[in-house]
């Protein structure tokens, strides 16, 4: 048996889940881009990760820019969540920022329903769901959901593409530091099928509910659609108990390195959240399916509209 996750009430103050984000800008946000990215990694120069992450003394200075920016968030990407060096953190939340400001963000909100997509789907909550293909780092939704293992901190693995990864070097390393601090709390790793929550920071999103899917290595059995499920129900219940959350974009929570296969998850996915949403009715105006690849988004069609949609 899993051992018992901690409640929110339990970590919520620890991570000032309810305090607005308020970056420490120690640089406009007009300063060069390029510029900032080396300013970091000089600050991050004696770091342990830097080496990790193959920064060598005065290797910033004999790469191209977009070169430095891809070190900056390897070195990153490996970094344990410990204390910056002193000046980082502006630095890093001028970059972030900047970098949130120049892409364009979709708001939640806009986006067409099922119904609206797919007018002869036969899926009961097709008026309060989206399918939406696109980048989830830049959606502006309440809250997104983060496919995590079990270690809740993230994607150690430098450019790896996996949404653990694209979400943490989005939002910037707090994020990694309130996941520690949860884990900490806990003390054991995350059970499958439960979620935490934290501020989005550098996101669109105000909030990240962190969860752990199945892991699927043969066919699928019903331990798996109960876990999967599970994780869905897990993210939805979390959410409604931080005020102002009103629409969640879920990503395809299993589906890459653990192996679950898609047309098989989004029906679990599909089945989980209209059964939610009918047991609260009112708590959400919207939950959003989010897929990235054409794959996942025919996995969802298929869902949708194959001759026993999901109830």
């Amino acid at each position: 048996m899993d051992p018992t996750p901690l409640p929110l009430a339990a970590y919520r103050a620890a991570i000032a889940l309810d305090e607005p984000f308020r970056p420490r800008l120690g640089h406009a946000l007009d300063d060069r881009p390029a510029g900032l990215v080396r300013e970091a990694l000089g600050l991050l120069g004696d770091d342990p990760a830097a080496v990790r992450a193959g920064l060598r003394p005065g290797a910033a200075d004999r790469i191209d820019d977009d070169s430095a920016r891809r070190l900056l968030r390897a070195v990153l990407t490996v970094r344990q969540p410990d204390p910056l060096p002193d000046g980082t953190a502006r630095v890093l939340d001028a970059l972030l920022a900047g970098e949130r400001l120049a892409r364009d963000t979709t708001d939640a909100a806009s986006l067409p329903t099922v119904r609206d997509m797919l007018p002869h789907a036969a899926y009961r909550a097709a008026d309060r769901t989206v399918l939406w293909q696109g980048d989830l780092t830049t959606l502006g939704a309440d809250a997104v959901v983060n496919a995590a293992n079990s270690a809740l901190l993230g994607c150690f693995r430098p450019v790896h593409p996996c949404i653990d990864n694209a979400l943490h070097a989005a939002a910037g390393p707090r994020l990694r530091t309130d996941c520690h601090a949860i884990m900490s709390l806990q003390g054991h790793p995350e059970p499958t099928g439960t979620a935490k929550i934290t501020r989005g920071y550098h996101l669109p999103a105000r909030y990240v509910l962190h969860t752990v899917g199945p892991i699927v290595d043969g066919p699928v059995l019903p331990r798996h659609r109960q876990a999967l499920a599970a994780s869905y129900r897990a993210c939805l219940d979390l959410a409604a108990e931080v005020g102002g959350i009103r629409s969640v974009a879920f990503c395809g929570i299993s589906t890459g390195v653990f192996g679950y296969p898609r047309t098989s998850a989004a029906r679990t996915a599909l089945n989980a959240v209209a059964e939610w949403l009918d047991l609260h009715p009112g708590r959400l105006d919207r939950v959003i399916f989010n897929v990235y690849a054409d794959d996942d988004r025919a996995a969802y069609v298929q869902a949708l509209t194959e001759r026993t949609p999901p109830r």
